[in-house]
């Protein structure tokens, strides 16, 4: 493995930094001096420490130390997202020439980060970039498993859309993979397994045993009430969890698969109040992360809500796992997935050229490819143009007459522009060929019937969503497309539940008190970022307004 080469997002997010920030750290750290061949941390181990290095210099290696992947210098600082967020290291930091580093605890940094908003910047932004870079040169754990295994898909899937650093090893390709596997003594049934770092294996693990491991799970609480319960960890769900605990509120929140929801799967928004020159949904969301963490929300994925009930005054959210968590509140943001595609070989190619995001994770296995889009929405807008910056050509095929219908007229503006982006009108897929992966695409004009065969190495796929709202039948009032009406939309259906609080339902609130719906997952919600970040906050303050009724919890 290489060393990064140096570009621009390269210098940004390895920053040098100046004699005052380096002060401001002094005042919570400690200087200590550090010997060749020293490890200040080590991959697949959890540490509790910030260094930045003083004097001397520090490679940070990925499985051992021939593999570098960048070398820190005096003013630089060591670590990734990770650290921020009480994830395992992805990568080892080992001393090259002695000298001095200074050693900062992680919850004195995250304290100094809140004070300090001009050093958190640097320091979040350039977390931000180094996760992006690992996983762009293939640092991680490693997934071993066929591409046809429907739990080696399970198992990248959970990876990318966690933004997890990761390598695959294809058995059906990867000789090296299958001499490994007998090595190991591990059986072809066994498959797909995880190789961590310190070389454990893990056969087959579920998303939630490999949460455990690397971090991202912890053990949801069985006993006592908190204030508010998020089910969903979009952009309305981590509102909620951050405004919900800055406001003094026991705050948990479960995801099912990954924070960030659907807007996580975005490689741009443009249209976000706030950041002119656009930001990615994977940035979004892990700035809310650690936002929610650092005012004390207690995040858990994945962790799926299974049912709902009250009892005593309170909302009881079950898991799939048995779990059960007990809120005096809960706010539903579980929101909208998207559809799949029903055409033949669609099933068959689904993470072997057939996506459903657009992410680095995703464009990584097509680079310099042609590549086609399907759908007419902001989503497909913003994928076309993220694909655009490498493919060679990227069809983007829309089953309308006009994109006008469904896109907003910035995207619009620049896909037309756009010399490598060609509109497709009236084309409707008809199926997806290939032999190991996707490399063709068969279309079909709704108006004419002509078809036409697309050479393409991937197939990105959105066509609108539904509700993700299963797990609430019979619990709460959903209308008939799945949705959860609120408010006054719900009042009269429910009216049996608001007898005894003399009331109607609040603004966000469902058919049971205390229970809010936000974003995507609400009947005739407006379908935007900013939406659903506004509702999570307001469904705070409702939360607080119900809390007021009933009283907080006795024991938390």
């Amino acid at each position: 493995m290489p060393t990064l080469t140096p570009t621009a997002d390269v210098h940004a997010a390895y920053p040098r930094l100046t004699d005052d920030q380096i002060a401001i750290l002094r005042s919570c750290g400690q200087q200590r001096q550090v010997g060749e061949g020293e490890q200040l941390f080590r991959a697949g181990e959890r540490t509790d420490e910030f260094f930045v290095v003083l004097s001397g210099e520090v490679a940070v290696v990925h499985d051992d130390p021939e593999h570098v992947v960048q070398r820190h210098g005096p003013r630089s600082f060591l670590g990734e997202l990770g650290l921020l967020e009480g994830q395992t290291a992805f990568v080892s930091a080992v001393v090259n020439k002695p000298g001095e580093v200074l050693a900062v605890g992680s919850a004195a940094l995250r304290d100094l980060l809140s004070r300090e908003p001009g050093l958190g910047d640097v320091i979040l932004r350039a977390y931000l970039l180094r996760r992006t870079l690992l996983v762009g040169v293939g640092t991680g754990f490693r997934i071993i498993g066929s591409a046809f295994s429907a739990d080696t898909r399970r198992l990248l899937e959970f990876a990318a859309r966690n933004r997890l650093p990761h390598r695959w090893a294809d058995l059906e390709k990867d000789a090296e993979a299958e001499a490994l596997l007998r090595r190991l003594g591990v059986a072809p049934e066994e498959t797909p397994i995880v190789l961590w770092h310190d070389h454990r294996v893990l056969r087959n693990p579920s998303n939630a045993e490999l949460a455990h491991v690397i971090g991202l799970r912890t053990e949801t609480p069985a006993k006592g009430v908190c204030d508010l319960v998020v089910v969903g960890a979009g952009p309305g769900g981590l509102a909620a969890a951050v405004y919900g605990a800055s406001e003094g509120l026991s705050t948990v929140v479960l995801d099912a698969v990954a924070t960030g929801g659907q807007a996580g799967t975005s490689s741009r928004i443009e249209n976000y109040l706030g950041f002119p020159a656009g930001i990615s949904g994977m940035e979004l969301a892990e700035r809310a992360v650690v936002q929610a963490d650092r005012f004390g929300a207690r995040i858990d994925v994945p962790a799926e809500a299974a049912g709902l009930e009250q009892r005593d005054g309170n909302s009881l959210v079950r898991l799939t796992d048995g779990g059960t968590v007990t809120a005096t509140n809960v706010v539903v943001a579980t929101g909208a997935r998207y559809r799949r595609l029903a055409a033949p070989g669609i099933e068959r190619f689904e993470g072997l050229g057939v996506h459903y995001a657009a992410t680095v994770w995703e464009a990584r296995t097509c680079r310099r490819d042609t590549v086609a889009v399907v759908g007419g929405g902001n989503s497909a807008g913003q994928a076309v143009l993220f694909l655009a910056r490498e493919s060679p050509a990227v069809h983007l095929l829309v089953r309308g007459g006009a994109l006008e219908e469904n896109m907003s007229r910035y995207l619009i503006d620049r896909i037309e522009r756009h010399p490598r982006i060609h509109v497709r009108l009236h084309t409707e897929v008809r199926e997806v060929s290939g032999e190991e992966r996707v490399e063709s695409v068969l279309v079909e004009d709704n108006r004419t019937g002509e078809q036409q065969v697309l050479p393409a190495r991937a197939l990105f796929v959105f066509i609108g969503a539904r509700p993700a709202t299963s797990w609430l039948a019979g619990a709460v009032t959903l209308d008939k497309r799945g949705f959860i009406p609120t408010g006054q939309d719900v009042a009269e259906a429910a009216a049996d539940a608001w007898e005894p609080l003399g009331r109607v339902p609040l603004a966000l609130e469902t058919g049971l008190p205390g229970v809010f719906a936000v974003g995507d997952v609400r009947s005739r919600s407006v379908k935007r970022v900013a939406s659903a970040v506004g509702e999570g906050a307001m469904a705070v303050r409702l939360a607080h307004e119900h809390l007021g009724e009933v009283g907080a919890p006795a024991v938390r």
